[in-house]
């Protein structure tokens, strides 16, 4: 009986670029031209290179270059711990998740995810970790319980009474887009469809009805920011509200007031304008307890909050662009369809099927796959520029006899690459694909999918997927996902 049993090298995503920058001291600069002779500062290192301010800056090519170096010679000594360790795998069979193998098949199945509509760009507010500076998925995510407080804060009726809120986060009140109850709380129900005023800012919002508003949660009723949480998403998003950001990339308030903050409340502003998060927060406590809207003191909490699974700052909300699969949270009839997948998988031990089947039935939105870093498989994708050097219409692909490609260093089909940036040119994709994209098609890279037909119809569908439990969500999901979509079969 024939026998496949090969052996996987991961070795793309954040995971990888940290460990370049502190093994060779440098970080990626995209903005700065390729030096060939480049020669980096550490190698190993006694740990100096771990310092962000030492760390030199380098041309993006130049940092994927150290990157496949570094993963290279990590794979030699991996595999000699493995063999001495006496792993039973055939070693003659291997594979990559940023080969070029790698590359060509993520690429592949993401034009043709394109293609049938199941993958698109949009902008959206996104989950966001403003230490690497990228978007973050929403199985990417877990809950850290932390120190916070509730801040009891007064919103003022046209009437001169006050509506008291509770917040964990009133640095968000420039934010404010609404004040929300639930339906059904008979003390808020003559305030719906009118408007108050936010405390210091002055600026109009609607009180407003959803069933997600808790009634035994603070004082029953929540200021909607865009965006605190995901609750607020959801309300902002059903309920039809305004868009009022002021949190960065950088996790810091933005230099620009948002719409509706005017006069004085300027000023009010520009005392939040450029500090993080927590600094703003202890200065808008301050100044609310300084106006008088700050009711009695902060009360001391402890509550989960969202953090990306490698990141070490909770994550933020901001709208960016992204590129979305879909993945059965929008399409009721793929969700049923991935539902049925696992149940045509035998799990072992059985009981960890539910796992599966709660985190298909728990999606709340399609999967973001767009990563703004450096070391990934490129999103293959151009735009061409208008008259006016803005991007225009659909985006330019490659055929599939081009792949793989890097739009950030190739031109577009059809163009040279002195029309880069320039009017009626275009501009390449810098974005590159979340690690996990690449690794749901580890079944299609492994067996040379496309590469080598007669293989990939001897092991695809595979016997046997060992892995832990706490992928489920992640490796599991999104290979029962590109298979599904690809193949209509596991």
């Amino acid at each position: 009986k024939n026998l496949f049993y090969p052996m996987g090298w991961d070795d793309n995503g954040l995971p990888t670029e940290r460990r370049v920058q502190n093994y060779y001291g440098v970080r990626c600069d995209p903005a700065l031209p390729y030096d060939p002779s480049f020669t980096p500062p550490f190698e190993g290192g006694d740990n100096a290179s771990g310092k962000a301010a030492d760390q030199v800056p380098i041309s993006r090519r130049n940092f994927i270059e150290l990157c496949e170096q570094l993963t290279v010679e990590d794979e030699k000594q991996f595999e000699d711990l493995w063999r001495t360790l006496g792993l039973s795998v055939d070693w003659s069979q291997t594979y990559r998740t940023i080969g070029d193998d790698a590359q060509r098949a993520a690429q592949r199945a993401f034009l043709r995810n394109l293609a049938r509509g199941e993958a698109y760009r949009a902008d959206a507010p996104t989950l966001w970790d403003v230490t690497f500076r990228t978007a973050v998925a929403q199985a990417e995510l877990e809950d850290k319980e932390m120190p916070g407080a509730f801040h009891r804060v007064s919103f003022h009726a046209p009437d001169g009474t006050t509506i008291d809120i509770e917040t964990t986060r009133p640095e968000l009140i420039p934010a404010c887009v609404a004040l929300v109850a639930h339906p059904d709380d008979p003390r808020y129900q003559p305030l719906f469809g009118t408007t108050v005023r936010t405390p210091l800012f002055g600026v109009e919002v609607p009180v407003v009805a959803h069933h997600l508003a808790q009634q035994d949660k603070g004082s029953g009723i929540a200021m909607v920011c865009t965006f605190g949480d995901l609750t607020d998403v959801v309300w902002w998003r059903e309920l039809d509200l305004g868009l009022r950001p002021i949190l960065g990339k950088d996790g810091r308030i933005l230099a620009e007031a948002p719409e509706g903050i005017v006069g004085a409340a300027l000023e009010t502003y520009a005392e939040l304008a450029g500090k993080t998060v927590f600094s703003a927060k202890a200065r808008i406590v301050e100044l609310l307890r300084e106006s008088g809207d700050l009711v009695g003191e902060p009360r001391a909490i402890t509550h989960p909050v969202k953090f990306f699974e490698k990141g070490d700052k909770p994550l933020e909300i901001v709208t960016t662009r992204q590129w979305y699969i879909a993945n059965g949270a929008r399409d009721e009839d793929l969700n049923a369809r991935l539902l049925q997948r696992g149940r045509e998988i035998e799990f072992h031990p059985d009981f960890m099927r539910v796992r599966y089947e709660n985190w298909v039935g728990g999606l709340s939105g399609d999967w973001l796959i767009s990563r703004q870093r450096f070391f990934g498989v490129p999103i293959p994708v151009w735009y061409h520029l208008d008259a006016e050097g803005e991007p225009t219409g659909d985006p330019i692909v490659p055929s599939e006899d081009m792949l793989p490609v890097d739009p950030a260093s190739m031109p577009a089909p059809g163009y040279d690459e002195a029309q880069r940036g320039q009017p009626n040119g275009f501009i390449g994709e810098v974005d590159i694909m979340d690690t996990w994209a690449t690794s749901s098609l580890t079944p299609q890279i492994a067996g040379k999918w496309e590469d080598d037909p007669e293989l990939f119809g001897l092991v695809f569908p595979y016997d046997l997927r060992s892995q832990g439990q706490d992928i489920i969500r992640t490796w599991l999901f999104s290979t029962v996902l590109r298979a599904e979509l690809e193949h209509g079969s596991l």
